[in-house]
């Protein structure tokens, strides 16, 4: 009986621990935007951050994203870089980007005019900015949000014809570029 009652215990010890040793949803999840435009696809993979209590202090030169070690240049998200794929040849804004993959960053220097930056840097850590690598930039037109944005979000949408428009939207700004398919 002593045989049986610890051969119970063992099982249940080990259906409880595996339960247990379960990670935790991520802070900043996994996410992606996608548009097709023309026929051809546009891809971006992210890490959505969170604001969690700090509406007003994310973007300020205090803030959250100033202790990123290339700060003003921003990954456009968190964790691992934020990728753009492209099965065309695109223009981004000004920026003229071959079908491929490229990372993405935003140079935040000034608040009310961001630069996107397309670096041909891939499968980097977000943190590992290297403007050698820069593809090129392109001016972004800033807006507000109508009301505070929780988690960072990525919107890739076809305006019709060969045209579309890629916005991130985090906290209490919005930034967009027009994307065309050559």
């Amino acid at each position: 009986m002593k045989r049986l009652f610890v051969s119970i215990c063992l099982l249940a010890f080990a259906v409880a621990v595996p339960a247990q040793m379960q990670k935790k949803p991520p802070l900043s999840p996994p996410a992606k935007a996608s548009v097709t435009i023309d026929g051809k696809t546009i891809t971006i993979d992210y890490s959505s951050p969170r604001v969690r209590g700090r509406e007003g202090k994310i973007f300020t030169s205090d803030g959250l994203i100033s202790h990123d070690p290339h700060y003003p240049v921003w990954r456009a998200g968190a964790n691992a870089a934020t990728t753009l794929h492209t099965d065309a040849d695109i223009k981004l804004g000004g920026l003229d980007v071959p079908a491929g993959t490229y990372t993405l960053f935003v140079n935040i220097s000034d608040p009310d005019k961001w630069v996107l930056i397309v670096s041909t840097a891939t499968g980097e850590w977000g943190l590992a900015y290297d403007s050698t690598k820069d593809l090129g930039t392109t001016a972004m037109t800033m807006s507000k949000p109508s009301s505070m944005v929780e988690d960072l979000v990525y919107n890739l949408t076809d305006d019709g014809g060969k045209s579309g428009t890629l916005t991130l939207t985090w906290e209490n700004v919005s930034a967009s570029v027009p994307i065309t398919v050559q």
